[in-house]
């Protein structure tokens, strides 16, 4: 083990909330091992004690606010 962390990859559309079986948006790694992934609302709820316990914490949520991209002209 060399001691660096492994890359942090992006949460897609397969990743399912724990909780309630929505889209993911937030993964918390457990520093025992594991991880758990939330959409967003669970995640506002959880997140607090879960990084309190040492958790590292990738949130996406800002994802829910952006603009789909547009299909450029003569693509629709």
């Amino acid at each position: 083990m060399t001691g660096a962390l492994a890359p942090i990859k992006p949460l897609t559309a397969l990743d399912r909330c724990d909780r309630c079986g929505a889209q993911a948006y937030i993964r918390a790694t457990l520093p025992v091992g594991g991880e758990l992934l939330f959409c967003a609302h669970h995640g506002r709820q959880h997140v607090a004690v879960l990084r309190d316990k040492g958790a590292e914490i990738q949130d996406e949520s800002a994802r829910l606010s952006e603009s789909p991209a547009t299909a450029p002209d003569g693509e629709r």
